[in-house]
């Protein structure tokens, strides 16, 4: 019973350490922009069934520059046909703070399952949980957060936002 329990152990130990994603540094040309976003070469980080993120900050050197952030979503074979020319994807906070962005719809009249919502404050992300995205097409689809996928979201903003 006692290897069992050990076995176990190691082993949640092992996916919530495979869990977070390293973070990438890049530095452009003229090195005053430095970029540092989620290690996706291999797969996203997933967000919710059929949801997945990426998470950017760009840094700028200069105080004339502020850095910005931004959270990419690629929702998994979501294919809307609408009659609008652009959408809303929401993600809706716990203390009820709501970001949203509008995406274009493709020329063909699709949208793609990919949108980028800028974050003005990133600290929001850290003091509260995304509980849901919804995207708002021809019917809302909504994507509710389990609690380990807030958890570890946590970790890979919080790893971005300390990233030297």
């Amino acid at each position: 019973m006692k290897n069992i329990i050990v076995i176990l152990v190691f082993l949640m130990a092992g996916l919530n350490a495979n869990a977070q994603a390293k973070v990438l540094k890049s530095v452009n040309e003229t090195g005053d922009v430095a970029t540092f976003e989620l290690d996706c070469t291999v797969k996203f980080q997933t967000l919710a069934k059929g949801l997945r993120y990426n998470f950017t900050r760009h840094e700028f050197k200069g105080p004339e520059m502020r850095n910005s952030y931004r959270l990419l979503l690629v929702m998994d074979g979501f294919y809307s046909k609408t009659l609008n020319e652009s959408m809303t994807i929401s993600a809706v906070l716990d203390d009820g703070t709501v970001i949203e962005a509008k995406k274009i719809i493709e020329d063909d009249g699709y949208f793609d399952g990919a949108c980028t919502l800028r974050i003005k404050n990133p600290k929001v992300l850290l003091d509260a949980n995304i509980n849901k995205i919804i995207v708002h097409a021809d019917k809302d689809v909504v994507y509710t957060i389990s609690a380990q996928n807030k958890a570890i979201f946590k970790k890979n903003i919080n790893a971005v936002l300390t990233a030297k």
